[in-house]
């Protein structure tokens, strides 16, 4: 087989490859351009079931409506407002659970303790618990703590995290005994080795975890549905399907698409800013 009949069947293997990878792109891309292409028209239009594939006229107007005053049949609350709680939310989960999991896998690895890996599995083990299981007793403390309708009963419970522990576990048990040594005959003592070379050591796993745990904080429904009935804490998935009423002509469809796409923005822009660190802490091995 000669070099151009070689180079000809890597190029048509590496046109078929591109052009499944664009007709999967077009699919999952088109109901997002539906849902921006309708947040620019007016009521009237999308009632009819004519949405066109044009941006329209009555972008400013409808992004205006839903930013100060939301919509639906139930009048959700301002876009603006539950962009906010959100945004707070999905910071504090994702921030809270990084802490925590950093100390706890810390202690786990490098402290010698009688119980150490039984409390390891223990925290291991509430993976195999769903949401289902724990959200009732866990809805009853915060209701003895009275901390239902707040933004510390919307995100404590949802801070512990097995997960990120089992992560930052398996990633410290790479770190090599040198540095702890090398530690100990410096004087360091756990606090300052945690602080100078495990935490510089662990950037792209924090930042890789950060992207995931910010979208897991974004995406929350049942518990914010269940803990907050205050409209001033609503986020906004928990708005969103409180402005879909049980029928289309009771809808007002192009505000309710025009707080979808503000509701794309915020996490968006979490991946693409961090998509760099994201992609570096997942494939990175070497320390």
């Amino acid at each position: 087989m000669d070099a151009a009949t070689t180079r000809r069947r890597r190029l048509r293997g590496a046109a078929w490859a591109h052009a499944v990878l664009a007709i999967g792109v077009l699919i999952f891309f088109l109901p997002i351009w539906i849902t921006l292409v309708g947040s620019t028209h007016d009521t009237a239009t999308i009632g009819r079931g004519d949405v066109p594939l044009l941006p329209g006229g009555e972008a400013i107007a409808n992004y205006t409506a839903a930013w100060n005053a939301g919509g639906g049949r139930y009048r959700s609350a301002p876009a603006g407002l539950m962009l906010g709680n959100s945004l707070l939310m999905a910071v504090l989960i994702a921030g809270g659970k990084i802490a925590i999991s950093l100390i706890s896998a810390y202690a786990v690895v490098f402290f010698r303790f009688p119980g150490r890996m039984l409390a390891f599995w223990t925290i291991f083990l509430t993976l195999m618990l769903p949401v289902e299981v724990r959200i009732i007793p866990t809805f009853q403390v915060m209701v003895d703590l009275s901390l239902v309708n707040t933004m510390a009963g919307l995100t404590i419970p949802l801070i512990a995290s097995a997960t990120a522990t089992l992560l930052f576990r398996q990633f410290f048990l790479t770190i090599p005994d040198e540095y702890v040594e090398a530690a100990k005959i410096d004087g360091a003592g756990p606090l300052r080795f945690f602080r100078d070379v495990v935490l510089p050591l662990s950037v792209t796993n924090i930042a890789a975890l950060f992207v995931i745990l910010f979208i897991y904080g974004w995406n929350q429904y049942l518990w914010p549905l269940l803990i907050v009935n205050d409209r001033g804490l609503e986020t906004i998935v928990v708005g969103l399907a409180k402005m879909i009423g049980s029928g289309d002509t009771q809808n007002e469809w192009n505000v309710i698409m025009a707080t979808a796409v503000l509701a794309l923005v915020p996490p968006v822009f979490v991946v693409v800013a961090m998509q760099r660190w994201f992609v570096k802490g997942l494939t990175e091995t070497e320390k």
